[in-house]
């Protein structure tokens, strides 16, 4: 027997002993696999959760974190999100009972940033498809990772491309840098006034990074770090970099410098700073830089893994005619080109 319930009110969640402990840090060693992600999201970036959860035998569970509504539901993720999937405990996750009673909320459900490596999209679309959804499954961005498979900092600097090493032999000296472990308030504010200066678009939700960032120092999970002008210490910073390291794993969540420090490279000098520290301190096995497949991280990371979306449609429900007759068209059209 499996029973689903949903809920839009997170607190409800807080006070359900089960499935609050399965959604702690205590069992998720990822932040956008936790509670308290989702309930960032909602409270500082006008999300409106919807948690689908599906309790089977044995404890087993299957939650789908969705927001959204008046029948299309997207995940419960934005652009601070590196990856989005299902959270299944136990033998026999009752994914499959999850996704048919969707049906009953939804005409169309779109999950995007979904990994694969660990079986996340294969075992949705397999859900779906089994529940009688039609499941359309697209590439939609990239994950670059370092894996370390046991170097040190410098045996790892020694393999990157010698433009960098280049970059770094000659700035280095000429840029002071600093990593706290907790979270400061001056420095989230330099980090906030680097922001601006930089090249980066306006930060999304920026009560929202702070809310995480502030957690996480608590937690003892926050690298954040500063970088000056060798030649002027006590100036304002010019660069700064937000990551986060936990269960092996060190996350690059933010980066940025002023664009008047250009010159002196400072976000790559602290972008090695920061790897010697989650490597030969922290001892990470992996590094994840979001997602993005930007030049500069290629310079960085090693290995690159897709990121799907998954477009969930019901069939029969009139309302999702009109897209799928536009999904169709684009079909043919683009079978024509190939012809």
């Amino acid at each position: 027997m499996v029973k689903v319930d949903y809920h839009s009110d997170l607190k409800e969640v807080q006070s359900d002993g089960q499935l609050a402990q399965a959604l702690s840090e205590t069992h998720q060693s990822a932040p956008f696999d936790r509670l308290a992600w989702w309930q960032g999201l909602s409270q500082h970036c006008g999300l409106t959760p919807l948690l689908a959860v599906a309790r089977g035998t044995d404890d087993a569970l299957a939650v789908l974190p969705l927001a959204g509504k008046a029948g299309h539901l997207t995940a419960l993720s934005n652009w601070y999100t590196f990856r989005f999937r299902p959270i299944l405990v136990g033998a026999g996750a009752p994914l499959d009972a999850l996704a048919a009673s969707l049906k009953s909320r939804a005409h169309r459900i779109t999950l995007s940033h979904v990994p694969d490596e660990d079986g996340s999209a294969s075992a949705l679309e397999t859900a779906f498809r089994k529940a009688g959804w039609l499941v359309l499954r697209e590439v939609c961005d990239t994950n670059r990772i370092l894996p370390l498979e046991g170097r040190s900092c410098d045996a790892y600097l020694a393999a990157r491309p010698g433009k960098l090493r280049t970059t770094l032999k000659r700035k280095s000296g000429k840029v002071a840098t600093q990593i706290l472990t907790e979270f400061d308030g001056e420095a989230w504010a330099q980090y906030e006034s680097i922001y601006a200066e930089s090249w980066k678009p306006e930060e999304g939700s920026p009560d929202f990074l702070r809310a995480f960032a502030r957690a996480e120092g608590a937690a003892g999970r926050l690298r954040l770090a500063l970088a000056h002008d060798a030649a002027d210490p006590q100036g304002p910073a010019i660069a700064a970099q937000m990551w986060t390291v936990e269960g092996g794993t060190a996350f690059i969540h933010k980066l940025a410098h002023r664009e008047a420090a250009r010159p002196l490279s400072p976000g790559s000098v602290l972008t090695a700073a920061l790897m010697r520290r989650v490597i030969d301190v922290d001892r990470v096995t992996l590094v994840d830089f979001g997602t993005g497949d930007d030049p500069y991280k290629q310079d960085w990371m090693e290995q690159r893994r897709a990121r799907y979306r998954l477009d969930m449609f019901r069939p029969f429900s009139p309302r999702n005619w009109p897209v799928l007759a536009r999904i169709g068209l684009r079909g043919l059209a683009a079978g024509a080109k190939r012809g």
